[in-house]
């Protein structure tokens, strides 16, 4: 068996390291996953005759967790005064779970983080039984 660490800027919350567990440890030859929220950091313990550590960091790099998180901000400018710069005026999105409601969310003279994705987090697919039920 062999350990490999990796870090992950995009790990910063427990439904970040119960996804991440869910996704290595559905890969064939991955034993064990430690995931840390606290420290972004993953470690895989994982059988070199079945896995390497280059399948894992595609996986983990596939799933928005290797990489840097990118916020868009606003511009401050009129779309007009952009200097050909796409502007970025709000964040939407809707979720499957509670259908017809849409979140908006805006940047207005406020120094934190504006909404952001998720990575590792995506729409709930529901099966047929779920749908004919």
């Amino acid at each position: 068996m062999k350990t490999k660490t990796f870090e992950a800027p995009a790990l910063y919350g427990d439904h970040h390291v119960t996804e991440v567990r869910r996704i290595l440890l559905g890969l064939e030859g991955v034993v064990d996953v430690y995931a840390s929220s606290a420290f972004q950091t993953i470690e895989v313990m994982y059988d070199e005759s079945k896995i390497n550590d280059l399948e894992i960091a595609v996986k983990l790099d596939e799933s928005g967790y290797l990489s840097e998180w990118s916020v868009p901000a606003e511009m401050g400018v009129a779309a007009q005064q952009g200097d050909g710069q796409r502007p970025f005026f709000r964040h939407t999105t809707t979720y499957e779970t509670i259908k017809h409601t849409i979140s908006f969310a805006q940047k207005v003279n406020y120094n934190g983080r504006p909404l952001w994705y998720c990575p590792g987090i995506g729409g709930i697919k529901m099966d047929e039984e779920a749908n004919n039920g």
